[in-house]
């Protein structure tokens, strides 16, 4: 069982929405086997993750997603193992100013785009990356696979 805690910084999503990007979550959580854990999900304006992506990425533009492992370990960091605790998986920041222009410019719903984005920043909590060619392939099939195994392919156009 996956917490989905939602946050809305735009005040534009309607519950529909939501419920559509929680169910995408839930279900890839179970699709990659992953426990009792906890994300946050936070829906921003370009401007918002444009100062979020300058401050911990410095790259000073907008992107799509952004996400923060918590599962991460920093140098000299140990990891806690044992505990009966939900896992924190971190934070998944989604731009939707990007998700509405991306969602035009590939000719698809704003909620397959807002799916796409969804999944593409859980599977980074998850540890999936995208750095080198191997890896992009790895996980943009893990990506597709998921979607597809809800109906979402690249030509939705349905609403959620």
């Amino acid at each position: 069982m996956i917490a989905i805690d939602f946050m809305d910084e735009t005040e534009t999503l309607k519950q529909p929405e939501l419920d559509f990007v929680q169910n995408i979550l839930e279900h890839a959580a179970k699709e990659e086997a992953v426990g009792e854990s906890e994300v946050s999900v936070t829906f921003v304006t370009d401007e918002m993750i444009r100062d979020i992506n300058r401050e911990y990425r410095g790259k000073d533009q907008p992107t799509d997603v952004i996400s923060f492992a918590m599962e991460e370990l920093g140098e000299g960091e140990t990891a806690i193992i044992g505990s009966s605790e939900p896992r924190m998986l971190g934070d998944i920041i989604i731009s939707l100013d990007r998700t509405k222009k991306q969602a035009t410019d590939y000719g698809h719903s704003f909620e397959r785009e807002l799916g796409f984005l969804a999944v593409h920043g859980f599977l980074h909590l998850l540890g999936y990356d995208h750095l080198t060619e191997e890896d992009e392939k790895k996980m943009f099939s893990r990506q597709d696979a998921i979607l597809l195994s809800l109906g979402i392919t690249r030509d939705s156009n349905d609403d959620a």
